[in-house]
């Protein structure tokens, strides 16, 4: 019996699929005996694990963990069901390993760490247990020698989604991820590449998951989605690709595939990439049911994308504000504040920067986050090596501090200075007031209506300072926030 196990991660309202355990049980399905369990629906999640070594014989525990609320979940998980049951061994996989496999490997709970794409590390993995295969010989996976030294095998090629079965969705029980949205009544989740093209310095994508972007062919992704349609009344989708339009051809081979199918999605997508494509491709992804895309524009000032290895300028992000108007799409743009060059005059014109993109399509929806440094292949945005110093073990990344680092609500680093954070949350804090995110079904429209009268003057005025009675309605009607869905 092989244990999938995805810890809590979310609130029971934004639950969707466990999309990395369904791609590992994909490999498995027809060859393996498994179970997947989901903290995000078995509250009971440890004594579900517990109850299941107890009744069979369990030959791997294998577990995915992400920074934040999922890490304190992994973590106590993990440190009890080693103290019961010693012998069956534990590996990581998932985000938290493939950007610290150190860090995991230092948790003695923890016996193998597996880098970046795992399906394929997984059946190896197995292989080995079973004394089929060296473990020096798996591509991809981090373990701990007798000598309880650190090994770390070289990188795995990535593969696209093309190259593995189908998710076996009918080992789920649908009615507890298909669950009301802004895009439907039943949205669910799919991922259709893996990888990105782009090595913006911030991000973690390319350190966990490579450089090149693997897509799944436009038949594929259709033939998915009309499964889900079909079978579990699927009406909208939120696809999590890092670029989910990275080619026109494909980007409209796709769009044309979906126009008959009724459904509204969400995805994400690189402004200067969607800023090349023509009017009919822009029309044939609305009239395909998008409407919502995500981009992360980052910043309003051409200094600090040239310092984030962006590769694109503010005004193009004002001219796709514009553009994608005229097509009933909402665009989505999310930006990293606190340069540690100087924190303060990018603050300073990232929020004037955001008053113009509200001035030319005030539907845009804002995300604001502060900038987290995450390591690099090559060098972490802004040179900020040896000015932080990430923990080393999955117990200190489980308490508050690195809670608050990991979902970027505080991450106290050294160059950002107490006023101006406050600044940046009191701006965060009055925007999300004028333009509550359509995204939140459950705002009543008093309150809706509440929030925009109080923070009109504000908004009118630029006075974010102090906003007490923002902060007090927002909790009262507790607002949704798409930057902090995860807690």
């Amino acid at each position: 019996m092989i244990l999938l196990y995805n810890p809590r991660a979310t609130k029971p309202r934004n639950r969707r699929h466990p999309l990395s355990i369904l791609a590992l049980a994909a490999v498995l399905e027809g060859r393996e005996d498994y179970e997947m369990i989901d903290g995000n629906v078995d509250q009971v999640a440890t004594e579900t694990i517990c109850r299941a070594i107890q009744k069979d014989s369990v030959e791997l525990l294998a577990v995915t963990v992400m920074p934040g609320p999922q890490m304190v979940a992994a973590v106590e998980s993990c440190r009890r069901i080693r103290a019961l049951f010693p012998r069956v061994p534990i590996v990581w996989g998932g985000y938290f390993p493939s950007i610290y496999a150190d860090a995991a490997l230092n948790a003695p709970y923890v016996d193998f760490a597996v880098r970046g794409q795992g399906e394929e590390t997984l059946l190896e993995l197995l292989d080995a247990l079973r004394g089929k295969r060296a473990l020096a010989s798996i591509r991809g996976l981090s373990f701990k020698d007798a000598a309880g030294k650190h090994r770390h095998n070289p990188e795995r090629l990535m593969k696209g989604p093309d190259a593995f079965p189908w998710y076996p969705y009918h080992r789920l029980p649908a009615e507890k991820y298909l669950l009301p949205s802004f895009f439907g009544r039943r949205t669910a989740a799919h991922h259709a590449s893996i990888g990105c093209p782009y090595q913006c310095s911030f991000c973690g994508v390319v350190p966990a998951y490579g450089k090149l972007e693997k897509m799944e062919s436009p038949a594929r992704t259709e033939a998915i989605l009309r499964h889900l349609k079909r079978n579990y009344g699927m009406d909208s989708v939120q696809f999590y690709d890092m670029n989910f339009f990275l080619r026109e051809d494909h980007a409209r081979e796709l769009a044309d595939r979906m126009a008959t199918m009724g459904l509204r999605w969400w995805c994400e997508a690189r402004v200067d990439v969607m800023l090349r494509y023509s009017d009919a491709t822009f029309e044939a992804i609305r009239r395909a049911g998008c409407a919502m895309i995500f981009f992360g524009a980052e910043s309003g000032s051409d200094w600090v994308l040239k310092e984030m290895n962006k590769h694109l300028k503010a005004e193009q992000t004002l001219e796709l504000s514009r553009r994608i108007r005229q097509f009933g799409i909402i665009p989505e743009f999310s930006f990293v504040l606190g340069n540690p060059k100087d924190p303060e005059r990018d603050t300073r014109e990232c929020l004037q920067f955001i008053r113009r993109i509200k001035g030319f399509n005030p539907a845009s929806e804002i995300i604001i986050y502060h900038y987290t440094p995450v390591p690099q292949r090559e060098r972490m945005y802004g040179n900020v090596e040896g000015k932080i110093a990430f923990p080393e073990t999955p117990e200190e990344w489980a308490t508050e501090r690195w809670q608050d680092f990991a979902v970027r609500k505080d991450p106290m680093t050294p160059w950002l200075k107490p006023m101006t954070k406050r600044r940046i949350d009191n701006f965060r804090m009055v925007v999300s007031s004028r333009w509550p995110t359509v995204q939140d079904i459950r705002l009543p429209a008093w309150g809706r209506r509440l929030l925009k009268a109080l923070s009109a003057w504000r908004y009118r005025l630029g006075f974010y300072a102090f906003p007490f009675e923002l902060r007090f309605v927002q909790r009262l009607i507790q607002l949704r926030k798409p930057e902090a869905e995860s807690l």
